[in-house]
């Protein structure tokens, strides 16, 4: 018998009160309350996950499990969620179509276009295969907003690197002039953690957000790497061994990573190879060649 998760939880606090159990009602409440949400579909293609794996590190605004139970409804995740094979794909597409026009599309990862785009499948509808390229032009246009999670999504990234046989493309390249509202791109390889969930919750609460000329949040990538950076103060800038600091626009120097902002890859003391750039992977840190 398959069940809501509104109908176990209604059961789990009933149960709890025939056995004389303490609930967190308020807590109770809110996991409720995420129901009502518009909900998240978030599709996995020519990636690594890391951008799926950066996201579970969240700690601000708060931690994954908050995020999962009492702030966002996440209704297919083909790496967080329990079902696979038929019923994964039957809870995918009856998600889309109950919430058709409200729910936030998530990619992560390069849609392949090359073959038909049978280079990555994702599932198969009665007995057929179902490309990522299909899936993304189909659920893209019903969605009400489209985030591109990573830079492989927003802009082709390491996937899309030449010679690129796969025809590995970006997000927006795919749904261009086919979505209600520009793809969100939330470059970075991978996404940071914390612009991965505010996003989707500012999305959720206020609405589309003011983006620059590559679709990118301004509250995200509005300065650069090299603006906030510790080396700037002390004299070591890495600009002249090849750092991408001053043309890379992304968090890494304000927000740093690695669970409560800890370090980041200058702080390292490694160039920044500018991951969250649309021409990444081409990069001078990257490819061994400097500039003077």
């Amino acid at each position: 018998m398959k069940i809501s998760r509104r109908d176990f939880l209604a059961w789990t606090v009933a149960a709890g009160v025939a056995l004389n159990v303490e609930f967190n009602l308020d807590h109770v409440n809110n996991v409720l309350a995420a129901e009502t949400d518009p909900p998240i579909i978030w599709l996995q293609g020519a990636g690594c996950s890391g951008c799926t794996v950066s996201t579970l590190n969240v700690t601000n605004p708060t931690t994954i499990d908050d995020v999962l139970l009492n702030k966002i409804s996440m209704k297919y995740n083909s790496t967080l969620m329990t079902a696979s094979g038929d019923l994964a794909m039957q809870t995918l597409d009856q998600s889309a179509t109950l919430y058709k026009g409200q729910f936030i599309l998530v990619v992560e990862g390069a849609v392949p276009t090359g073959a038909n785009g049978n280079y990555c499948l994702i599932g198969e509808v009665n007995g057929v295969p179902l490309t990522m390229q299909q899936a993304v032009l189909k659920y893209g246009p019903m969605a009400k907003y489209v985030v591109a999670a990573g830079t492989c999504a927003s802009f082709g990234g390491v996937a899309a690197a030449a010679p690129n046989a796969t025809g590995n493309s970006s997000v927006s390249s795919i749904l261009t002039g086919k979505t209600s509202n520009p793809v969100v791109n939330l470059s970075g390889c991978p996404v940071h953690p914390t612009v991965m969930i505010q996003t989707l919750l500012d999305l959720i609460l206020i609405g589309m957000p003011a983006l620059d000329t590559n679709q990118r949040p301004t509250k995200y990538f509005g300065a650069t790497v090299h603006a906030t950076c510790e080396r700037r103060d002390h004299g070591h800038c890495y600009a002249g061994e090849g750092c991408l600091g001053p043309e890379n626009q992304n968090v890494c120097s304000s927000m740093k990573w690695n669970n409560n902002g800890q370090s980041w890859c200058v702080h390292n003391n490694y160039g920044c190879i500018g991951c969250s750039n649309p021409k990444f992977p081409t990069s001078p840190l990257l490819s061994g060649h400097y500039d003077d």
